[in-house]
């Protein structure tokens, strides 16, 4: 069974569950907690960062503190990854989900996204002696090429159904991938756009390739439990913080750093 197949299967199998949520449940908890439980896997720059000492950095960290204080109570970061993401979230092991967690329809079968905070595509980065050869879904389904990529999620099932004919490696550790590609082990991977540019600015050997135009359209979001109430109050918080520019400021900010 495909990863996608394997994700719908869970889908289908909690929606019920999950789904059964009463208006107001989740914020109730909430507030009665005292806590707001934030599923995180802290290894996405420029979104979400797990630090040695376990502290949590990025926009969308800094934005679920932010939403936390809107509602008077602390947010606490609950790791998990990509290829778990799903099934945490269906077993209710937190209230929201968020780092760079894209809109897809597997998980909004789940449970419903906030508003869209950012949209965007995938795009090779490879090392930049490579930059103009890695140019299409083509240049790189050959043979000889290594991808290399993260497993669960998106990027995995876009480089199985995308390179059928190329190398394909599946590296556990995200927030090391990029640097299997500065070592020549492997040679290239696709990923959502805004994390090409980041790992780009962190690594000079590395580069963005020269694509005419992402190969994806993806849209970015919260990750939200099923309660009407949670979903109102987050979708006009969000919508106040990009009106105002302050969601953009602090995503420029973590673009910043290291």
């Amino acid at each position: 069974m495909g990863i996608a197949a394997k994700v719908w299967l869970v889908a289908a199998l909690t929606a019920g569950l999950v789904g059964a949520a009463c208006a107001g449940e989740v914020m109730d908890g909430v507030r009665a907690r005292g806590i707001l439980r934030v599923g995180t896997t802290g290894d996405y720059k420029p979104f979400s960062f797990r630090n040695p000492d376990g502290s949590y950095v990025g926009a969308d960290i800094d934005m679920a503190r932010r939403y936390a204080a809107h509602l008077g109570v602390e947010a606490s970061f609950v790791p998990t990854v990509w290829s778990r993401l799903n099934q945490d979230f269906a077993a209710g092991k937190f209230d929201i989900a968020v780092g760079g967690v894209t809109n897809l329809p597997p998980r909004a079968a789940i449970a419903p996204f906030s508003i869209t905070t950012y949209v965007d595509g995938k795009r090779p980065i490879a090392r930049c002696a490579d930059r103009d050869r890695f140019v299409s879904i083509d240049a790189i389904d050959l043979p000889d090429v290594r991808v290399v990529v993260n497993p669960g999620a998106s990027n995995e099932d876009f480089a199985h159904k995308s390179f059928p004919h190329a190398t394909l490696v599946v590296h556990p550790d995200n927030a090391t991938v990029f640097d299997e590609i500065v070592a020549g082990r492997e040679d290239v991977m696709v990923t959502d756009g805004i994390e090409v540019d980041h790992q780009a600015f962190l690594h000079p050997e590395l580069c963005a390739t020269r694509v005419s135009a992402p190969f994806t359209r993806l849209e970015k979001a919260f990750w939200l439990q099923n309660d009407p109430d949670l979903v109102r109050d987050v979708d006009g918080w969000l919508g106040q913080e990009i009106k105002s520019g302050a969601w953009q400021r602090t995503l420029d900010a973590a673009l910043k750093e290291p």
